[in-house]
């Protein structure tokens, strides 16, 4: 951004900035105080200079001066500050333009900014990438993110807070760990690899529970050891050819040694402690094991460890004999039936198959400390034998571990949970039937009741997942290869560590995941993406494939080998299939007519994907919509599917999935934000008069006060005010503070010091359901009655604001000196206009009474209680401060006065009424005589008001009035403001809400970053 040339005498300026940068002819510079490292005394004290300058005076901290060769003048051609709230970006990325070749394009709703000449372009994308990250989840992804702890203060994020962080993401992702595990340690080292005869140089993460190694080498060796499994961790004689050597032992009788371990002693001694800490709660769990079983809904990772078992050790029964008996088999071994011609042949391979697993069990080891090697991915490819896949699932996923640590829980968490009924079980019960209909296991009721306890159990123990669709064909494939137990924790696994954020209402992990699919499409296949420019469909079309790793539209003997893909390999291998997929199509999709074409091409090649090898007999698939289409198709072996994603796709890396992951979140979520938008102002617009335009300018400030509050709230939990399953209105909602600020930003009623006490009337009022917050429908439609309403409405507005249950009895401005009446009530009630004709006030307002009278019976409309004198009072103050800097401040003042001396009066006659009416019903009891009697003491000249003796009776049977009460209704104050026609001016007179809006975006996070800064 470019700003007039302006001269500087740098020799004067260099106590105030620093040269960061120069050339030939430009300097960049630094304000002293901004970015300081060391804290010296000149950079505090230009700092807090800076910080209490008034905010359009503040200097901004970097500037670019052109120099000319040989003069002592210099011109600052480049200086600004720029504040864009990250709640605001859409999206982030790298870009080139034809003069800069790398800049940073941040993109919001309204424009496109391009920023350049970073001093470390590499770095300061990063952190702009995490810090958009953190901001855009937090806010908007409150369903299912669950923030670090480091980073609940948002003034406390720094670099290094947000590198651990990446850090701390990248070990979960790459080892698909629990979340709330934690990175302790990364130290380069060797591991001794038996099957290389050699030590192959990596990398070992140690965390809260767990030891992990990576090659550099990409593929040639990962480890993962759950400190459960570690017996002791021992520091070895350090040699020239053993140099700093450790030794970790497990329980199946076999020691991992790392060498060349910088930092060994200070190593070993943490991961001791953190050993020693995994041991302690295991006994202390195993105690409260036995002697009572632990149950709880919330996720498994806040629970203690339990018992202790290996495979050979029996775990102790609780005692408690459970209602609901569980299947102790997978449902294949039951419902299993090979095909009669070929099973010779297909169960010989499936011997093979075997051999060669145990073969590799044997080099490689079998427990889930085994090494996973490029050897293993060949045999996983190939395909896993029937009788070993829910072993090497479990084992895959660590889902074993989980198992071995909870025992019973499972079981007890079925009891808890089964017999109860919620919108999830229902859900539950109407995908029984739908959950692979076509295999003969879920055509019966053992294999439903499974699903049913699997599912409901799940839905218990993790309430903010509960169940989504989709989870019941995984449910159904886990249970089939699994026993009911360890299919419950492989579906734990799946939901919580490997498919984050996919299973919840919104479904956004898989709609991220659809975006980096697309972006993968155009990286990796550019003629496709040259053809087809919107690549929006084919991600829609694979949306199932993520969804159900393709169990959904593959024949199911070949989709069963895509499962076992991505067990081992993550979500990178539904990435590779997909993109081998849409590879194998790509000649037909460049020539397909429309989206409906493309979609019937990639659904005939994936119904004829098949798996030849398996001896499982096909399965007819109930997605396929070509089985009378008598025309030939190819046929392609999921084998060589496989093998294809690997070879031409296998370098795609968890790295970088997460990146893109973290790109494209944002473009997501604010998605998600503009559909809630649209649909918000659907529902509210047809109830108000404001303009569509107008109304989602007004959207966006309210939404935005919620998102300030986040971060600067004090002692608010605001962020329980955004709740994505509610309705569109009800998602963001707003306390009494953030309704303050906002009244004073848009209100067209704003009365000076006076101003907070009606905002906080008009929340009070607008609260209804008494639950101290209001959704944007309640505070559109005030705000419309403030600026588009006829007069009525609006003095009803301002009425009900001043009695209960807006105003209290303990009203902050009750005490006032108003409270006392300071006009005279023996004011003529006859003035002379400017024309100098007299006016009768009481013709006048008799004729007024009755016309509302009338246009009341006529609506309908609900009668509010009387105003009494304490009321009144308030009420007057509250237009009085209305009047204040108003242009026409006196002649509003003066009819005010007018007005007010008129009530008065008319509050003071009708209080005579109630008085002598009680008196005569007291002297003739229920005679009908007593109210003519109380008629004709009447002074005449107050006969104007007998029309109100109805009115206030039938408001005393709602609301009883002692004896002698002052009090004025709705329709005498609206009758008597509309006799002075400076008044109804006041009210009628069009306010620009656009320049009201404006000003509010100027000033909303001024309101709270300006104090900080003093700070």
């Amino acid at each position: 951004m470019w700003l007039k040339p302006e001269e500087v005498l740098l020799k004067n300026a260099l106590k105030l900035w620093v040269t960061e940068k120069s050339s030939l002819y430009f300097v960049l510079q630094r304000r002293r105080g901004h970015g300081d490292g060391g804290g010296k005394i000149t950079g505090l004290l230009v700092g807090a200079l800076d910080a209490v300058l008034d905010s359009n005076a503040r200097v901004a901290p970097f500037r670019i001066l052109l120099q000319v060769p040989g003069s002592q003048v210099y011109w600052a051609i480049a200086s600004v500050k720029l504040v864009i709230p990250w709640a605001d970006v859409t999206k982030l990325e790298r870009s080139s333009t034809s003069f800069i070749t790398d800049t940073i394009r941040v993109t919001t709703r309204s424009k496109e900014r391009d920023f350049s000449m970073f001093l470390s372009i590499d770095e300061a994308f990063r952190i702009m990438e995490q810090l958009a990250d953190i901001t855009i989840r937090r806010l908007l992804d409150n369903e299912v993110f669950e923030l670090d702890q480091s980073l609940q203060e948002p003034a406390h994020i720094t670099k290094r807070v947000l590198e651990e962080r990446a850090q701390n993401e990248y070990f979960r992702a790459l080892f698909r760990l629990p979340r709330q595990e934690r990175l302790q340690e990364v130290v380069n080292c060797s591991l001794w690899t038996p099957f290389s005869r050699c030590h192959t140089a990596g990398t070992v993460y140690t965390s809260d529970s767990y030891i992990c190694f990576v090659s550099k080498e990409e593929g040639c060796c990962t480890l993962v050891i759950p400190l459960r499994e570690v017996i002791s961790i021992e520091k070895m004689e350090n040699t020239s050819l053993l140099p700093n050597p450790v030794i970790i032992s497990i329980r199946s009788k076999k020691a991992f040694q790392f060498i060349e371990i910088k930092n060994r002693d200070s190593l070993v001694e943490n991961m001791s402690k953190r050993l020693e800490s995994v041991q302690q709660k295991q006994q202390t769990c195993r105690k409260k094991t036995r002697s009572k079983a632990l149950i709880s809904p919330l996720p498994y990772y806040s629970l203690y460890y339990d018992d202790v078992c290996t495979d050979s050790e029996p775990i102790e029964p609780t005692g408690k004999q459970n209602r609901h008996s569980l299947n102790e088999e997978a449902l294949m071994s039951t419902f299993h039936h090979t095909e009669p011609e070929t099973s010779d042949s297909k169960v010989t391979r499936e011997q093979v198959k075997e051999r060669l697993w145990q073969d590799h069990f044997s080099e490689y080891g079998r427990s889930s400390c085994m090494f996973r090697t490029e050897k293993i991915r060949k045999l996983v490819a190939m395909g896993i034998p029937e009788s070993l896949r829910g072993e090497l699932w479990l084992t895959f996923s660590d889902a074993i571990t989980d198992l071995a640590s909870h025992p019973d829980y499972y079981a007890n968490l079925v009891e808890e949970s089964m017999g109860k009924c919620c919108m999830a079980t229902e859900e539950i019960e109407r995908d029984l039937h739908r959950s692979l209909p076509e295999h003969p296991a879920f055509q019966n009721e053992t294999g439903i009741a499974a699903l049913r306890r699997v599912l409901t159990a799940y839905a218990y123990r993790n309430p903010k997942i509960g169940y989504c669709q989709s989870m019941n064909i995984l449910a159904s494939v886990l249970l089939l290869y699994a026993k009911e137990e360890e299919a419950f924790w492989l579906l734990v696994a799946v939901c919580e560590k490997m498919l984050p954020d996919y299973f919840s209402r919104r479904v956004i992990g898989a709609q991220v995941d659809q975006s980096v699919f697309e972006e993968l499409i155009k990286e990796r296949l550019p003629e496709l993406s040259e053809h087809l420019t919107d690549l929006s469909a084919l991600s829609s079309i694979s949306l199932s494939w993520f969804l159900t790793l393709f169990l959904s539209i593959m024949p199911f003997e070949s989709a069963i080998s895509v499962v076992d893909c991505f067990f081992f390999e993550g979500i990178k291998a539904i990435f590779q299939l997909g993109l081998a997929v849409i590879d194998a199509n790509a000649v037909d999709l460049c020539n397909s007519k429309d989206d409906g074409q493309a979609m019937m091409i990639l659904t005939r090649f994936l119904d004829h994907v098949k798996n030849q090898e398996s001896p499982l007999p096909p399965i007819t698939n109930q997605h396929a919509c070509f089985e009378d289409d008598k025309e030939s198709f190819q046929e392609t072996e999921i084998a060589d599917l496989i093998r294809d994603s690997y070879e031409k796709f296998g370098d795609i890396t968890v790295e970088q999935i997460e990146r893109l992951r973290c790109r494209h979140r944002i473009q997501v979520l604010q998605t998600h934000e503009d559909t809630a938008k649209e649909n918000t102002l659907r529902v509210v617009a047809p109830d108000i008069l404001l303009t569509l335009e107008e109304l989602g300018e007004v959207y966006d400030l309210f939404k935005r006060e919620h998102f300030i509050n986040c971060y600067w709230g004090e002692n608010v939990p605001a962020l329980q005010y955004h709740e994505p399953s509610l309705q569109y209105v009800d998602q963001y909602r707003i306390d009494r503070a953030q309704f303050k600020n906002l009244y004073n930003l848009l209100s067209p009623w704003i009365c000076g010091v006076h101003t907070n006490t009606v905002a906080h009337r008009a929340f009070r009022l607008l609260d209804e359901n008494m639950d101290s917050l209001i959704n944007f429908k309640e505070f559109a439609v005030c705000l419309d009655t403030m600026y588009c309403e006829e007069l009525n409405e609006k003095i009803r507005l301002l009425y009900r604001l001043h009695i209960p249950p807006a105003l209290t009895e303990n009203d902050e401005e009750e005490q006032s000196p108003l409270k006392t009446p300071l006009l005279s009530t023996t004011r003529p009630l006859c003035v002379a206009p400017s024309n100098g004709e007299a006016s009768d006030y009481k013709e006048q307002l008799r004729q007024m009474l009755k016309d509302l009278a009338k246009d009341k019976e006529k609506n309908n409309e609900k009668e509010l209680p009387t105003m009494n004198q304490r009321e009144f009072i308030q009420f007057c103050k509250t237009l009085y401060s209305m009047f204040h800097e108003d242009p026409n401040e006196n002649e509003l003042c003066q009819a005010i006065a007018t007005v007010t001396t008129l009530l008065l009066q008319i509050g003071e006659v009708g209080q005579r009424i109630r008085s002598l009416g009680s008196t005569s019903e007291e002297s003739s009891g229920n005679d009908d005589g007593g109210d003519a009697a109380a008629c004709s003491r009447v002074p005449e000249e107050d006969s104007v008001f007998m029309d109100t003796r109805d009115t206030t009776r039938k408001n005393s049977q709602t609301s009883p009035l002692s004896e002698g009460e002052w009090t004025v209704t709705f329709e005498q104050i609206l009758a008597s403001l509309l006799t002075e026609q400076s008044l109804v001016n006041f009210f009628e007179k069009p306010v620009d809400l656009k320049t009201k809006i404006e000003s509010a975006k100027l000033n909303q996070y001024d309101q709270r970053i300006t104090p900080l800064l003093i700070q």
